[in-house]
């Protein structure tokens, strides 16, 4: 089972503008996963958050849960994004959360069969920022994953 703590220092590590970014993972499970952000290192010259910063925590955190699914799955698959769509609701101006969930769960299995047949599945999953309890924004990403072997 990933951790928070191992969640948090693997992207720091490997993806380094979430350390950069003052990106901390809240919660890492299967079933979602929660990421926040500080306003300062994300700052625009509005003093609300830059947009390609409320973006990359979306996708980090969208990313985030494809990551662990799939190692909960004992499937080490390459996970790339393909396609996405971001919403501005509200402008940003403090900390902020996003959370992702799979937009359809019955989707899961056929994914996971489709990935084990062909090397390669698609799958569509959502983020949800939100700033001092108010939803601020929303991530929907197509991510696709490839057999390590294949990539």
């Amino acid at each position: 089972m990933v951790t928070v703590r191992f969640l948090q220092k693997y992207l720091h590590e490997r993806i380094p503008i979430s350390k950069a970014m003052g990106v901390e993972v809240l919660g890492a499970t299967v079933n979602g996963v929660k990421l926040a952000a500080p306003l300062s290192p994300n700052i625009n010259h509005r003093e609300t958050v830059f947009g390609g910063s409320a973006s990359a925590v979306a996708i980090l955190s969208a990313w985030s849960l494809l990551y662990l699914r799939l190692k909960n799955e004992n499937i080490n698959s390459r996970i790339v994004i393909q396609k996405s769509t971001m919403t501005y609701e509200h402008p940003i101006a403090d900390m902020f959360t996003a959370s992702s969930v799979v937009c359809d769960p019955s989707i899961w299995l056929k994914f996971i069969t489709t990935l084990k047949r062909k090397n390669r599945a698609r799958v569509k999953i959502s983020s949800f920022l939100h700033c001092n309890g108010k939803k601020v924004g929303e991530f929907e990403g197509d991510f696709v994953a490839i057999d390590s072997q294949m990539a």
